[in-house]
């Protein structure tokens, strides 16, 4: 199960696969992930161990270190001060991100880019937005390294609306985030041309 609800900073998830830490303290309403996931990063993949609710009695210094700070107090320091649970989770550094050899791979056969292309009509098909991926696929094409408010405004959306679409598609290994905005991958304008010449014979 692939959960994407933890935000982490580069400079954690770098300290996580180099194993220096071992524990992520949030505070929440409710768990963001679940023993047995994995977390998908833009660094990696990082796999949850255990997810337990704990008081800041039960915490320790041993739990601090663990977590990458000097002390208890500066791991508490840096919770956020509100009424939620205190979650405890035990994390490692499961391997890299997988769609970075999905992006590269453009040795498709036919029958593998049928199969993509039939991933993308299944998402036009589920979406109230109707044939959109082939849209999105076209203008990052024509529009690599554009902000994402200027594409997504150029289409009538906001960014939280629209960065999700995206997303759907980088899981596909057809796009690849810059900064700013995005770039079909080498995979994606294989996937790209074969829409297009699909199109044209319509």
């Amino acid at each position: 199960m692939v959960l994407t609800f933890m935000l982490l900073k580069n400079k954690l998830i770098d300290e996580i696969k180099e194993g220096r830490v071992t524990l992520i303290f949030r505070r929440w309403r409710k768990a963001g992930v679940k023993a047995g996931g994995t977390q998908m990063t833009q660094r990696g993949v990082i796999g949850i161990d255990a997810v337990d609710v704990v008081t800041l009695d039960d915490i320790t210094d041993l739990d601090a270190r663990e977590a990458g700070f000097a002390s208890k107090d500066d791991l508490v320091a840096d919770l956020y001060d509100r009424d939620e649970d205190i979650y405890k989770i035990r994390v490692h550094f499961a391997g890299d991100d997988p769609r970075k050899s999905l992006r590269n791979n453009t040795n498709l056969n036919k029958t593998e880019l049928a199969e993509i292309i039939a991933k993308l009509k299944q998402l036009d098909a589920g979406s109230k937005r109707g044939e959109w991926t082939q849209l999105y696929l076209q203008m990052i094409h024509d529009r690599p390294n554009t902000h994402a408010q200027i594409l997504a405004e150029s289409i009538g959306l906001d960014i939280p609306t629209f960065k999700p679409w995206v997303r759907k598609l980088k899981a596909l290994g057809l796009t690849e985030s810059l900064r700013p905005g995005y770039r079909l991958s080498p995979r994606g304008e294989k996937v790209l041309e074969a829409l297009n010449a699909e199109a044209r014979t319509k």
